[in-house]
């Protein structure tokens, strides 16, 4: 059974990011932890795969209510997988993206880019850090320290960070070699961003009950008990700077 090598090849990612970059996550959390005691939110940002990771910490069970994800259908294939890879390296759609966003400086932002190169990603750090927003990334330091920028200010995501936490994972993403193949198979770079993303808002988590604040928790809507007016009640205070709340819909 040759997956069982992904599997540990995953397993060694997860166990370099938990001693490698432990520091890291926690500077991130403190980050995230006082941005929410200042009233303010986190957004989120990645292209490619990275938007799945961008995704994974809003309205999640466990996690906190004030993640603004933001997102663009070019960037999350609902317009192609080749227009994502073109729209990713496109210079002033960051800048597009904010005009549609309430962005302040009380809030925090976590970017996501494996490579860390793309005009997209880069962009979006240099204009929350002139909006006075603290950005955390999260990247491949390995790819993204040997490859050129594609944005014109020549910098890479990393190099903009207020705290850039590594991935762990290997140039090109893939960790296993089958005999008949050219490359590699097998991504990390979701699995360990998503294991990044959840350590941080844990930290800011803990951080914000040290300070005496009550975080605003979600609670899973497939539990018994978690009703849409329990999650309205976490979500309300954010309503008019998260885009994609829509507190007026009911479930059963």
């Amino acid at each position: 059974m040759i997956f069982k090598g992904y599997i540990d090849g995953l397993q060694s990612v997860l166990e370099r990011i938990k001693h490698e970059q432990a520091q890291n996550i926690e500077l991130a959390g403190g980050i995230v932890a006082e941005s929410i005691a200042r009233g303010g939110i986190v957004h989120t940002f990645g292209t490619g795969h990275s938007h799945i990771i961008a995704e994974e910490i809003f309205f999640r069970a466990g996690g906190i209510a004030p993640i603004n994800p933001i997102l663009d259908e070019r960037l999350i294939f609902l317009k192609g997988a080749l227009e994502s890879t073109r729209a990713e390296r496109e210079t002033g759609l960051a800048r597009k993206l904010l005009e549609l966003e309430d962005v302040r400086d009380t809030d925090a932002a976590i970017i996501i880019s494996n490579s860390g190169r793309n005009a997209a990603p880069v962009e979006m750090a240099l204009e929350m850090k002139e909006r006075g927003v603290r950005v955390i990334a999260i990247t491949n330091l390995e790819q993204s320290g040997a490859s050129a920028s594609r944005h014109a200010s020549g910098k890479r995501l990393f190099e903009l960070a207020d705290v850039a936490i590594d991935n762990c994972v290997p140039t090109g993403d893939a960790l296993v070699a089958l005999d008949g193949l050219n490359s590699r198979t097998g991504a990390s770079s979701t699995v360990a961003g998503a294991a990044i993303a959840h350590s941080i808002i844990i930290e800011a988590l803990s951080k914000l009950i040290q300070k005496g604040v009550n975080p605003p928790v979600l609670q899973s809507a497939n539990v018994e008990g978690t009703t849409a007016d329990t999650l309205r009640e976490v979500l309300s205070c954010y309503r008019d700077r998260i885009r994609y709340l829509d507190l007026e819909s009911e479930f059963e």
